[in-house]
């Protein structure tokens, strides 16, 4: 069992629910449909990433690259999530940033890296 890799899972995991919460509440009176659809799936995958690492920190016995795929997966959803939040919110205030475009596909390939060292891990 790895603590570290739990508390930052818990933590990612109680965030996505805060800002999920804001997005069908507070963000709904200035988003449109889809700006909250992708509001949404930024939820998701934070969601999804951060019960991935509490399976992880509970199995971190099983794991060769626990650490590294701490990294990959906190980077991918700081950079794909919380890019995705960035892009929804400042699109419903007319001033997007749309510096923040070319970030999310490196978040997402970050993620992504996570999954496939899994796959190595195990390989």
């Amino acid at each position: 069992m790895n603590t570290t890799i739990i508390i930052v899972g818990a933590i990612f995991g109680a965030l996505s629910v805060i800002l999920g919460a804001f997005g069908a509440h507070a963000f709904k009176k200035f988003m449109n449909e889809e700006q909250l659809k992708n509001y949404e799936t930024g939820i998701k995958y934070q969601m999804y990433h951060a019960i991935l690492l509490i399976v992880i920190g509970f199995n971190a016995d099983l794991f060769q690259n626990a650490q590294i795929i701490l990294i990959l997966l906190s980077l991918g959803i700081l950079l794909f999530s919380f890019s995705i939040y960035g892009l929804t919110i400042t699109s419903a205030l007319n001033k997007k940033w749309r510096i923040l475009g070319p970030i999310t596909p490196i978040g997402g390939l970050l993620l992504v890296s996570g999954w496939l060292s899994i796959i190595i891990n195990f390989i």
